[in-house]
Formats: C-alpha cells, sequence, structure tokens
C-alpha cells in the first residue's frame, strides 16, 4: 500500500507491505524507528516475542511526546512491563497494527508533533 503525505518536513513512511517498509521511498525489510525529530534507526527485533523493555526505552532517545507501536500485521499489545521506561517519564504509548501505526504517524508528523513510530517487520510468509 502506498501512502502519500501532503507534504512533510520530516521522514515519514511512504508505503508498506508484507516483510517491508519504506521511509521516504527507501524500503527497508526489518523492524525500524522513525522519528519526526529525523532519526531513522533499526528496531532489532524480528518478532513480537524478542521484544524486551530496553526495546521501548530506546525509542525515548528524542523525547517524544508520543510513541506509536506497529506491532505487525495483527495487532498484538506489550506486556506491561515493556512499557514501564516510558510510562515512568510521561511518554504516552499507543499500540497498532503496523498500517494503521504508519498512517497515525504520517498524521502526528505531518502536524509537527514529536511522535517516534517503531515498526515490527517481520519477515513475510510464502503463501
Amino acid at each position: 500500500m502506498k501512502l502519500q503525505p501532503d507534504r512533510m518536513d520530516t521522514l515519514s513512511i511512504t508505503a508498506h507491505g508484507p516483510g517491508w517498509v519504506a521511509v521516504n521511498g527507501q524500503r527497508h525489510e526489518r523492524s525500524v524507528v522513525v522519528s519526526s525529530q529525523g532519526r531513522l534507526s533499526d528496531w532489532v527485533c524480528a518478532s513480537a516475542a524478542e521484544l524486551t523493555a530496553e526495546h521501548f526505552a530506546r525509542l525515548a532517545e528524542d523525547g517524544p511526546e508520543l510513541v506509536i507501536y506497529g506491532s505487525g500485521a495483527r495487532l498484538r499489545f506489550p506486556a506491561p512491563a515493556l512499557l514501564r521506561p516510558l510510562i515512568e517519564k510521561g511518554i504516552g504509548v499507543e499500540t497498532m497494527d503496523t498500517m494503521a501505526a504508519a498512517r497515525t504517524y504520517n498524521i502526528l508528523a505531518g502536524e509537527g508533533r514529536r511522535v517516534v513510530v517503531a515498526l515490527l517487520v517481520e519477515p513475510a510468509t510464502a503463501g
């Protein structure tokens, strides 16, 4: 699916599909963190089962007001203990499937909000 924001002054999610996501037109086949403050980095996890509190603690580095967790093709909430590093800093957290997380990030970043999206990109399955 292709996503086209009106005009973005920061990184945006421009497309995604099974096993990949594109940020500013560049395709990534691994989990990524995208910040409205201009940071793009790998999020080293290939499945929700691999997530730790440290994964979520890293998301606070840009001082966002909100973190959006894109949990893959389907909605899967992380254990509350994993979110503690963000909650303790007063950072809001929303969990969505990756498609919804990408759309929501683009809207909020386009409004100039300080937002970070962590997108879990799982390997595509043959089928």
